[in-house]
């Protein structure tokens, strides 16, 4: 109320706006124009008293929770309690995009939360925006450890995950730092002369990144369809290439509003193939160019083509045969996301599961049967370890594909790869990928 005033007849919720991002940032912002408490309240009994300055807010190993009341003058009497939503689940993924953000979701703050370096993003409306940001920023931060002592690495965490949702403005900067001291260095110059402290190379060029399967949504691409002429020109490219071996439209898959597409494996990675290879045109025609490419699982196959390793109807042929397969083990397998790290988990899987990608430091994907992935998603989650099922009824990267080795390997006969001047870094082998290594063993040995 000393913020903005009464509010009639939405009394209370400007209240649970400010506890939500309060909730968010991790951090109880001062109340304003409230310099001089009520004379009607006891200030000296208990521990209650008004905010002058922002402080942080600490977890203390529970869950944050805040009050607000509303209490009209009309009889109306409310009180809720807000509590912070507990850790995003990793959505649903053949590979490293588990745990990944959902479209249009900031970065979760537990991926921040191991060692390195933690961005913070600021942007304002111009150079003298940005600088007058970053040094509103710092005085917040410092703030907040003069009220603290110090912050931890988690309210560091939570401070980067608020500022990457926040409105990105037309001048933009990003300060990393591996501890506080660090970030606020960074902000300083920031401040100072609207540069943060250079940790890059003078040209490190552009690399395009393209997922494996479990970014898919209904209503993907649907409004780039009428809007830019060069993303639907390349999907209707990669429409024909991928005619031959499938039975249902692209186009009509990514107009359309059913759901039974996200449950077919046959469909989706298609479908993904094509929408990745048509957004990378959209790049292009901006005049964005890659020095490099990286694909995991069927990500591989987008990257190929963008580097002008394979052509488009060769891509469609791998993505195509290679997701048909996967049909004959549908039913016989099953994947998991884990919060450990691969040596780590290689000590504690039971039978015959396996590691089936390393994600990040921490975070990797098991594959194996149902019954033996589903014990250890028990076993792990009582033992304190975050670990949830993927939305698949298969393996991958697992033994059980080569059952489809010899299907694979004769629907793929007689593919070859050609040169480029864009590098194709493999998640196969680690390395830069040959000029003629893209044939049939090598996409049996990206699915295995």
């Amino acid at each position: 109320k000393s913020n903005i005033g009464h509010t009639q007849a939405a009394s209370g919720v400007t209240g649970v706006i400010k506890m939500v991002m309060a909730l968010r940032h991790h951090a109880l912002p001062a109340t304003l124009h409230a310099d001089t408490p009520s004379p009607h309240v006891d200030w000296a009994t208990g521990d209650v008293r008004l905010l002058t300055e922002p402080v942080p807010w600490l977890a203390d190993g529970r869950p944050r929770r805040a009050g607000v009341s509303s209490f009209g003058v009309s009889g109306t009497n409310v009180h809720l309690i807000l509590e912070e939503a507990p850790a995003a689940q990793a959505p649903t993924a053949e590979g490293p995009t588990t745990g990944a953000p959902e479209e249009g979701e900031a970065p979760r703050t537990a991926a921040l939360l191991d060692a390195g370096p933690v961005p913070w993003v600021v942007s304002g409306r111009g150079d003298a925006g940005l600088r007058g940001q970053a040094a509103r920023l710092a005085s917040f931060v410092r703030a907040a450890q003069q009220a603290a002592g110090e912050v931890d690495r988690e309210w560091i965490a939570g401070l980067a995950s608020g500022l990457a949702g926040r409105s990105a403005l037309e001048q933009r900067a990003v300060v990393l730092g591996a501890d506080v001291h660090e970030l606020l260095a960074d902000l300083d110059e920031l401040a100072e002369t609207g540069r943060p402290s250079p940790r890059r190379t003078t040209d490190p060029g552009v690399v395009f990144v393209f997922p494996g399967q479990g970014g898919q949504w209904i209503g993907m691409g649907r409004e780039l369809l009428p809007a830019c002429p060069v993303f639907a020109d390349r999907l209707a490219e990669c429409e024909r290439a991928l005619d031959p071996f499938v039975d249902w439209s692209l186009r009509e898959v990514l107009s359309g509003g059913e759901r039974e597409w996200l449950g077919r494996v046959d469909v989706v990675q298609p479908v993904l193939w094509a929408v990745m290879v048509s957004l990378a045109e959209v790049w292009r025609a901006a005049g964005v160019e890659p020095d490099a490419v990286v694909g995991h699982s069927q990500g591989e196959i987008a990257a190929a083509v963008v580097a002008g390793r394979l052509s488009v109807e060769d891509g469609a042929r791998v993505v195509a045969l290679r997701s048909r397969a996967l049909l004959r083990l549908s039913g016989q397998g099953a994947m998991a996301s884990v919060a450990l790290d691969a040596v780590e988990v290689e000590g504690v899987l039971p039978g015959s599961l396996t590691v089936a990608a390393v994600n990040a430091p921490g975070q990797v994907v098991v594959s194996g049967p149902p019954d033996e992935v589903a014990e250890l998603c028990v076993r792990l989650e009582g033992q304190g370890v975050r670990a949830r099922r993927i939305e698949v009824d298969y393996a991958s990267h697992h033994a059980q594909v080569e059952a489809i080795e010899e299907e694979l390997r004769a629907g793929l006969e007689g593919l070859s790869s050609h040169g480029s001047e864009v590098t194709m870094w493999s998640t196969v082998t680690g390395e830069p990928v040959g000029d003629e290594e893209l044939d049939a063993d090598y996409w049996y040995r990206n699915l295995r």
